[in-house]
């Protein structure tokens, strides 16, 4: 039978997010209701309220989550009843010409559950990355769960299922970072304090934070970067020969631009040592134009790469990193910088603004 569950749903682009009630349909084969036990608050949820996605509204948001499967359909054999899950947007199906070349982390065709939830009028919501999760129960497709250790608290855990996973990712996995290698990191927010994270548990010796508030340089710091650069009121020819200064005056092997905008991209794209690689994880406005010199872009060499959710693999990488989470090496309780309740969803988002937010944390009690 459909179950009827609370959740916050976002109605129109600049309308403020509400707390609703939502129609929880019966699984189908491959499907999985989870019982959500904490979803982390993303920017990527502030911009499917505010329109940034795309128009297919009502919107049940929240995607960064963790949880118990609740139910499973008749087909489920990825997960049983019980298990303590992160929820990924990357179900990889094993099938499309990236998975068959060999390069799953770009699959085309991830999976997603086959019936829709709905508000009690009938009205079909469209889950925040095909996971809406912002909710006592969702539901996704079986490979859309991956299971991980039982003793890992729900509130971190769940950050892994995006923002920091993304951003572990872009050095670890896009940026390949190497032992005793460089890297700077443009932008502190969640994602680019997860790359600090990720360029230390790389073997990263020489790791720089960059951004304008002392309070994320702080943060950065605490995550392992062994030096930081207030750019507030820096030019980026400033900022790059500071990075430059830091790494025997060549600049970083690896940057990460963690912000997503022209300006930080050019500084990224200058900071790098020749031959360097530029890593772009912060997500990019759609109207947004970049104009580069053609002659530095081929003299500069290297490699300019865009990370996709960290190019994870969530079946490889999510129990991975809450193992190394366990054993003291991550500490990823240091991103959960507040927590609240479903009603409290809209304040949270409105927090991300005001910039010293790692992550809210949505805790869901019964």
């Amino acid at each position: 039978m459909p179950q009827t569950v609370k959740g916050v749903i976002a109605r129109a682009a600049g309308e403020p997010a509400e707390l609703a009630r939502i129609v929880i349909p019966d699984p189908g084969p491959s499907d999985v209701i989870v019982d959500i036990q904490a979803c982390g608050v993303c920017h990527t949820d502030l911009a499917y309220r505010d329109g940034g996605i795309n128009d297919e509204f009502p919107f049940l948001l929240g995607h960064e989550a963790a949880g118990r499967v609740a139910q499973v359909g008749d087909a489920v054999t990825h997960v049983k009843v019980g298990d303590f899950v992160v929820l990924n947007w990357r179900a990889v199906c094993g099938q499309c010409r990236a998975c068959r070349k060999g390069v799953p982390e770009y699959c085309f065709d991830t999976s997603n559950a086959s019936a829709a939830m709905t508000l009690e009028d009938g009205t079909e919501l469209t889950p925040a990355l095909g996971i809406g999760a912002f909710a006592e129960r969702t539901i996704v497709h079986e490979m859309q769960c991956t299971k991980v250790s039982e003793e890992a608290a729900p509130e971190v855990a769940g950050l892994l299922g995006c923002g920091v996973m993304a951003g572990i990712g872009a050095a670890v996995n896009t940026g390949a970072v190497q032992r005793g290698e460089s890297v700077a990191v443009i932008g502190l927010g969640g994602v680019g304090c997860a790359a600090i994270a990720g360029a230390v548990l790389a073997g990263a010796t020489t790791v720089i934070g960059i951004d304008i508030q002392k309070d994320k340089l702080q943060a950065a710091s605490e995550l392992g970067a062994t030096h930081t650069i207030d750019s507030k009121d820096l030019s980026r020819e400033q900022i790059v020969e500071k990075v430059q200064e830091l790494t025997g005056g060549f600049g970083a092997d690896v940057v990460i631009d963690a912000v997503g905008i022209p300006s930080t991209y050019e500084t990224a794209f200058y900071a790098r040592d020749l031959a360097g690689r530029v890593v772009l994880v912060g997500v990019p406005r759609p109207e947004v134009e970049l104009t580069l010199p053609l002659l530095d872009v081929f003299g500069r060499g290297g490699a300019l790469k865009s990370s996709w959710y960290g190019d994870c693999l969530p079946e490889r990488d999510f129990p991975y990193l809450t193992d190394l989470h366990l054993q003291g090496r991550l500490p990823l309780e240091r991103f959960v910088t507040g927590t609240t309740d479903l009603a409290g969803v809209e304040d949270a988002l409105n927090s991300l603004h005001e910039g010293p937010v790692l992550r809210t944390v949505v805790r869901i009690d019964r």
